[in-house]
C-alpha cells in the first residue's frame, strides 16, 4: 500500500511539473526564434526528465516490487533535477515565463 500511495503522490507532483513545462512551451511558441534559442536546451531537458519519471512510475505501478527503495531514490533525484532544470530555464529566459 505504501508504494501505491507514493506513486499516486508523485503522479500528482509530476502533473504539476508537466503543466509548468507545457505552459513554458506555449509561451515560447509566441516569441522570436532568438528568444527560444536561449532556453531550448533547458526545455528539452525538462521534457526528458518528465518522460523518464513517467516511465519509472508506470513500471512501479505494474511491477509493485516489495523492495523499491532504489526506485524511490531515483525518482526523488529526478524530481530534484527537474527543479534544477526549471530554475536554469527560468534564469535563461530574461522575460520570465509568466510575465506579460
Amino acid at each position: 500500500m505504501e508504494l501505491q500511495d507514493y506513486c499516486r503522490n508523485v503522479h500528482i507532483e509530476l502533473s504539476g511539473w508537466k503543466a509548468k513545462v507545457y505552459d513554458v512551451v506555449r509561451k515560447l511558441d509566441k516569441v522570436s526564434t532568438g528568444e527560444k534559442a536561449k532556453v531550448v536546451d533547458q526545455v528539452n531537458d525538462l521534457h526528458i526528465i518528465v518522460e523518464e519519471l513517467e516511465d519509472r512510475l508506470s513500471s512501479l505501478e505494474k511491477e509493485c516490487p516489495t523492495e523499491w527503495s532504489p526506485q524511490r531514490t531515483e525518482i526523488q533525484n529526478k524530481l530534484q533535477a527537474l527543479g534544477y532544470k526549471w530554475e536554469e530555464a527560468w534564469k535563461a529566459y530574461p522575460g520570465g515565463f509568466y510575465g506579460g
